[in-house]
């Protein structure tokens, strides 16, 4: 209407240009918010992923309870190599033994009696000394089983420190990820204020309807929604990185893809993971040791010579005075004739376990198998995604800034900026996202094919040496103290 073009509310240029400038302080917080994600330089005080990698590492309770176990499977080494040393045992008793005997006097008839009471301190000592000869292969057996078991907790341990270095990845991206976000939604929350305000003037001035009103509004609500649950979000990654990295995270650098440190290619990827992922070598260790098991179980069978040496000596045996000393040495067989089937249920029930762990190295390779896939095509499509993303978000800034000067001329609805700006912020949420999952991809690669580890990434910490408490107890004859001081 002409009267409305005349109105000096239509030429409210300081309206419009506050409108403009929150919208470039939107776009300005949103692309800074992508560059502390995954780009930019670090500030000299905040945490490295490196950092937080490390201490994950050392401090991690899952990984540090793995390496108590592996100590605790250690000590299977000595015990089974105790089947090759002397047995000692010392014993010692002492007693008090009164006797009085009455017998009739040799020659009389008058009923004289004589009478006889001793005391006796009988007590006396020995050691016993017994020392395993031939036992079928028991010994041996339990030794090798004993050094499998270890070898395969070793690779247990691998898997698990992967495992928690992954972990720790991933929330720290998640960390950075959903602050990012969040900060897009607050400042969506704040352009969609100004904006509503602005509809509210133009309400008010005859310009826009009251439907454009409650459009602004109902965006604005979504968005403040958005900004709440972004929130929540961000305090559940901010504890799972407690969980996993044992610290705070604050002021975080920005993350990296390692892809330089993956396989070529995919083959390449898969050819490393089936020969090398701790979690087949365990898995072919424990075959090992089942197999050694039906060794163990079946010497039970078979016949075991030994030699037994007993030194004594006694004090008042029968009289007071009556000392003596006795040694003697004896070889003894023990020849296995039937044992009510126990041992032969045993043998049995051991071949069954050994099958099944062989099964199970066929199920994890094919676990291994379907994770290396799956975490390189996660890759290949984060980075796609990443390309795709950019030019989305390229594409909804041109296309909210055209709606936005095509608002300005009637051409275009106040819905239809709403619309853009929506597009825009879900584009930018898409391309933080999708970086996120790169880098997150990268690790999971690494961690599939079975070689993300302190080494491999450069960690600057000390790595855990599992030989070492290995070598000290070993060889230990005596002792109740771990290497440790416990």
């Amino acid at each position: 209407m002409p009267g409305r073009d005349s109105s000096p509310h239509m030429r409210r240029p300081v309206t419009r240009q506050k409108f403009d400038k929150k919208s470039v302080e939107f776009g300005a917080a949103a692309l800074i918010a992508v560059a502390l994600l995954f780009g930019g330089t670090a500030a000299a005080s905040a945490q490295t992923m490196d950092a937080a990698l490390s201490r994950a590492y050392s401090g991690n309770p899952t990984l540090n309870s793995q390496r108590a176990s592996l100590r605790a499977t250690n000590e299977n080494v000595p015990q089974a190599l105790s089947g090759y040393r002397p047995k000692i045992t010392a014993s010692a008793d002492i007693g008090a033994s009164i006797s009085e005997a009455d017998t009739p006097a040799k020659n009389t008839t008058r009923g004289i009696h004589n009478s006889t009471l001793s005391r006796l301190g009988s007590r006396g000592g020995g050691v016993q000394i017994d020392q395993n000869i031939f036992d079928s292969g028991k010994t041996r057996s339990s030794v090798s089983q004993a050094e499998s078991l270890v070898l395969g907790a070793r690779a247990t341990l691998r898997n698990t420190e992967q495992n928690v270095l992954l972990d720790a990845a991933t929330s720290y991206m998640n960390v950075l990820r959903d602050t990012a976000i969040l900060n897009l939604n607050r400042n969506n929350v704040e352009v969609l204020e100004e904006q509503l305000r602005q509809t509210r003037d133009r309400f008010q001035v005859g310009e826009v309807t009251r439907t454009d009103v409650a459009q602004a509004e109902a965006r604005l609500s979504a968005a403040q929604s958005q900004a709440i649950l972004a929130e929540s979000n961000l305090k559940t990654s901010i504890a799972r990185f407690r969980q996993n990295v044992g610290t705070e995270p604050k002021q975080l650098a920005p993350g990296r893809p390692i892809e330089n440190l993956l396989p070529k290619s995919l083959p390449a990827a898969l050819n490393t993971a089936l020969t090398g992922h701790p979690s087949i070598i365990a898995s072919l260790h424990g075959v090992d040791a089942a197999e050694l098991q039906v060794k163990v179980t079946e010497a039970d069978l078979y016949p075991t010579f030994g030699v037994r040496g007993i030194v004594q000596q006694r004090y008042d045996s029968t009289y007071f005075g009556d000392n003596r000393t006795s040694a003697s040495v004896i070889g003894t067989l023990t020849v296995p004739i039937y044992e009510g089937g126990q041992v032969y249920s045993r043998t049995r029930q051991a071949k069954e376990t050994a099958g099944q762990r062989r099964i199970e190295v066929d199920t994890q390779r094919d676990t291994v198998r379907a994770a290396v896939v799956s975490a390189w095509g996660s890759l290949e499509a984060a980075k796609a995604q990443i390309i795709a993303a950019q030019a989305q978000v390229q594409a909804a800034e041109t296309a909210l800034s055209g709606v936005r000067e095509e608002a300005k001329v009637g051409q275009r609805t106040t819905l239809d900026v709403l619309n853009a700006q929506q597009e825009l912020v879900s584009a930018r949420s898409t391309l933080v996202t999708a970086q996120r999952d790169r880098v997150v991809a990268s690790y999971s690669v690494l961690s599939a094919v079975g070689r993300l580890s302190a080494e491999t990434l450069k960690l600057k910490t000390e790595t855990y040496d599992a030989r070492k408490h290995y070598d000290q107890v070993k060889g230990l004859l005596w002792g109740t103290q771990t290497p440790d001081g416990r």
